[in-house]
C-alpha cells in the first residue's frame, strides 16, 4: 500500500499554526506591558470619574492630576515595562526616556496645534521595547571589550547617549507616523460607528478570544484607541468590545441547562468565575469542544455592542480582568442602565443561540478535559481555573461521600449505585460512603448532592469537587464521576469482583408485614402517610416520625428515580426512631410525586447501620429492569423479600 509524506514546511496546518502562534506571542508581549499598569489605569479612571468638573464630587485640585497622568505617567510606565521585559531594569530605563521625545511630539501645540494630542500609549509600545532592544545589541558590540574600570563609564554613557538619540528619533520620525495611524484608525471607528457597522468586530473579537488572538486586537489597538476617545470625551465604547461577560455568561448558562456529561456539570461553576472573577478562558474549551458554539458568542457579542451604541455606552478606562465587578468601577454615572442592559442584552441572545445549537446538537458528546488541553496548548500554559472545572487539575479522589439531609436514605442509594460503578472501573482504592449534611466535615475529595442540598455541603466541604445530581438511582453524573476518577487516578484495574449479599438480617429489617402489593394511596402525601403507618406498625417509629416524613419532602425530595420513592424522616427526628425498618408498598397505577411517577415507595426508618445492607441492594435492584419486572410481578410479600434478599450486592 502506498504511503504519503507531508514535510512540515508544506502542511498547511503547521503554516497556520506557526501564524497564529506568532501572533499570540506578539499579543501576549502587548498584553504584558499593559497588564501590569492596569491598577495605574483604573486609579486614572476613578481620578477622572470623582474629581473632574462633570465627574461625582468635583474638585479643581485633584482634577489637576487627570491630564498629567494620562498624558505622561501612563505611557511612561507602559514603555519602561516594555523595555524591561526585552532587557530588565536598563532596557526600561533606556524605553522611558526614548519614549518622552513622542509624547512631547503629540502633545504640545508647538507639534499638534491649538486642537490639542492624543496621549502616546501605542508609541509607548513601540518606542519602550525598540529602544530597549537597540540598547541590548549595543551592549553585545562591546561586551568584554572594556578595559577594566571603565564598565561603568561606558554603560551609563550609552545608555544616555542612545536613550537621548531615540527621543529625537521618536520626537520627528516616529511621532508624525503615529499621529496618522491613530487619526486612521480613529476615521476607521467613526465610519463603523456613525454607520452602525461596529457589532460587526465581533466576527473578528470573539474567535480571537478562543485563539488567543484577542491580545494582539485588545491591547495593540483597541485600549490604545479607547484611552485616547476617553481621554477626550470622559469615556469609550471600545474599552466594551472584548470585555463585555455576557456573551460568555450566556453560553454557559445554556451548557447548564441543555449540556450533557462533564460538561453541564461544569458550566454553572465557570459562570460564575467567568461573570464575577472575569477570567474568560475559562468558556473557551466549551467552544473548542463544539466549534459551532462560537456562533453563540459571536450573536451575544454583536448583540452587546448594539445596544452599547444605541444607548451611547463607554467605560472611562479598560475593565481589566473582565468581571462584571470591573465593568460597572469604570462606568460614568449615567451609564449603568445601558451597560447592564447591553451586557445582559448579551447574554440573553448567547444563551438563546447556544441553548438551540445544543438542543440541535446530534453529534457525540465532546471531551472537555481533551478541548481544556487544546485551549492550554493554545494559551501556552495550563489553566488553572479551567482544568479544575473539567477536572483536568484535579487531585486524586479517594473519598466520596453521598450527602443529604438525614443520611438514612437517598444518600445511601446513591451511594451503593455509584461504589457499584466505581468497582467495576477497577478503584478498588475509592470509598464511597454516605452521611447527613450535618455531620460532613471538610474531609472529603468528591461529594454528591441532591441539587437542592449542594450550596449547604458547600459550606462545610469547600475544598471537595461538588456533584449536583437530580436522580440518586439513574443519574448520568455517576458516568460522569467515574470518568473524573479515571482522569484523576488513572485508569483503573479492571472491574472488581462483586461481593456476595449475606441477607442476614434482612428480614428484621423488612418484614412481611410491612410489605403492602397493592397501596391505596392516590397522591404523594398520601402515600408517604401509607408507608409511614406500615413503619408504626411495625413498632419501628413513634408518631412523631411520620410527620417528619412529610418535612423531609417538603425540603427535597425523595423520588429517587426509576419510579421509586424512599421517603424517611429528617436527621432532627432521629430521636423518633425505636429500631431500624423498612416499609415497601406497589401500587397498580404510579403515584405522582412531584410531577414523576412512583410506583414504588420504600418507607425508612434507619436507627444505625443495619437497614443499609438491603438498601444497597434496593439499589441494585432498581437499576436492573429484569429486578424490577420480578418486583413488578411479584404475588406475595415473601416474592418481594426474596427479590430484595436475593440479589448480589
Amino acid at each position: 500500500m502506498a504511503t504519503t509524506t507531508t514535510t512540515p514546511s508544506s502542511a498547511p496546518g503547521a503554516s497556520r499554526g506557526g501564524a497564529r502562534v506568532r501572533v499570540q506571542k506578539f499579543g501576549t508581549f502587548l498584553s504584558n506591558m499593559i497588564m501590569p499598569n492596569i491598577g495605574a489605569i483604573i486609579a486614572w479612571g476613578l481620578i477622572t470619574a470623582f474629581f473632574i468638573d462633570v465627574g461625582w464630587t468635583p474638585n479643581d485640585k485633584i482634577s489637576l492630576m487627570v491630564e498629567p497622568m494620562i498624558f505622561y505617567l501612563l505611557p511612561l510606565m507602559i514603555a519602561y515595562t516594555g523595555g524591561r521585559i526585552v532587557y530588565d531594569t536598563r532596557g526600561g530605563v533606556v524605553g522611558a526616556t526614548a519614549t518622552v521625545g513622542v509624547i512631547v511630539a503629540t502633545y504640545f501645540p508647538e507639534f499638534v496645534g491649538e486642537q490639542g494630542g492624543s496621549p502616546m500609549f501605542l508609541g509607548a509600545m513601540i518606542m519602550g521595547p525598540l529602544a530597549a532592544y537597540l540598547m541590548k545589541r549595543a551592549d553585545a558590540l562591546w561586551d568584554g571589550k572594556i578595559r577594566p574600570g571603565f564598565e561603568m563609564l561606558v554603560d551609563n554613557f550609552s545608555a544616555g547617549i542612545l536613550a537621548g538619540l531615540m527621543a529625537i528619533v521618536g520626537m520627528f520620525a516616529l511621532a508624525p507616523v503615529l499621529r496618522q495611524i491613530i487619526a486612521w484608525l480613529g476615521d476607521a471607528v467613526s465610519f463603523l460607528v456613525d454607520n452602525g457597522l461596529l457589532p460587526l468586530t465581533s466576527l473578528f473579537i470573539e474567535p480571537a478570544k478562543v485563539m488567543f488572538l484577542n491580545n494582539a486586537i485588545n491591547h495593540g489597538v483597541l485600549t490604545p484607541l479607547g484611552i485616547d476617545e476617553a481621554a477626550e470625551t470622559g469615556k469609550s465604547v471600545l474599552f466594551l468590545l472584548e470585555a463585555n461577560p455576557g456573551p460568555g455568561l450566556g453560553l454557559l448558562l445554556a451548557y447548564s441547562v441543555f449540556g450533557r456529561g462533564i460538561a453541564k456539570a461544569s458550566a454553572p461553576g465557570a459562570a460564575i468565575i467567568q461573570f464575577f472573577g472575569g477570567i474568560h478562558e475559562v468558556y473557551f474549551p466549551f467552544v473548542l469542544m463544539k466549534p459551532k458554539m462560537i456562533l453563540a458568542t459571536i450573536a451575544g457579542g454583536m448583540t452587546g455592542i448594539f445596544l452599547f451604541v444605541l444607548f451611547d455606552i463607554g467605560l472611562r478606562a479598560p475593565a481589566a480582568p473582565g468581571s462584571i465587578f470591573a465593568v460597572y468601577a469604570q462606568t460614568p454615572g449615567g451609564d449603568f442602565l445601558g451597560v447592564t442592559i447591553g451586557v445582559f442584552g448579551a447574554a440573553a441572545v448567547s444563551f438563546v443561540v447556544a441553548a438551540l445549537l445544543l438542543k440541535t446538537d446530534r453529534s457525540a458528546d465532546g471531551d472537555l478535559a481533551a478541548a481544556t488541553s487544546q485551549m492550554e496548548s493554545m494559551k501556552g500554559k495550563e489553566s488553572i481555573a479551567s482544568s479544575t472545572l473539567a477536572g483536568g487539575s484535579a487531585g486524586e479522589i479517594h473519598k466520596i461521600v453521598f450527602a443529604c439531609d438525614a443520611g438514612m436514605g437517598s444518600s445511601a442509594m446513591g451511594a451503593s449505585v455509584l461504589r457499584k460503578k466505581i468497582q467495576q472501573a477497577g478503584h478498588g482504592d475509592v470509598s464511597v460512603t454516605n452521611k447527613s449534611i450535618a455531620n460532613l466535615q471538610d474531609e472529603w475529595d468528591l461529594v454528591v448532592t441532591h441539587q437542592d442540598l449542594t450550596e449547604r455541603a458547600r459550606q462545610r466541604t469547600g475544598s471537595a469537587v461538588h456533584v449536583s445530581v437530580d436522580n440518586f438511582m439513574g443519574s448520568p453524573r455517576y458516568d460522569e464521576i467515574v470518568e473524573l476518577v479515571d482522569r484523576a487516578n488513572g485508569a483503573g484495574a479492571g472491574a472488581a469482583p462483586a461481593a456476595e449479599a449475606t441477607g442476614g438480617g434482612a428480614t428484621d429489617v423488612l418484614a412481611l408485614d410491612s410489605i403492602v402489593l397493592s397501596g391505596r394511596a392516590t397522591g404523594r402525601d398520601e402515600a408517604i402517610d401509607e408507608a409511614g403507618r406500615l413503619l408504626l406498625t411495625a413498632g419501628a417509629v413513634e408518631q412523631s416520625y411520620l410527620e417528619a416524613m412529610h418535612e423531609r419532602e417538603r425540603s427535597v425530595s425523595t423520588h429517587m428515580g426509576n419510579l421509586l420513592a424512599i421517603p424517611h424522616g429528617t436527621n432532627e427526628a432521629k430521636s423518633a426512631i425505636r429500631r431500624t425498618a423498612i416499609s415497601f408498598v406497589r401500587y397498580d397505577q404510579p403515584v405522582d410525586w412531584n410531577g414523576k411517577p412512583a410506583e414504588f415507595v420504600i418507607g425508612i426508618a434507619g436507627a444505625g447501620d443495619d437497614h443499609l445492607a438491603l438498601l444497597s441492594r434496593i439499589a441494585e435492584v432498581f437499576t436492573d429492569a429484569e429486578q424490577v419486572a420480578r418486583l413488578r410481578a411479584a404475588t406475595s410479600p415473601a416474592d418481594v423479600q426474596a427479590v430484595l434478599e436475593g440479589v448480589r450486592a
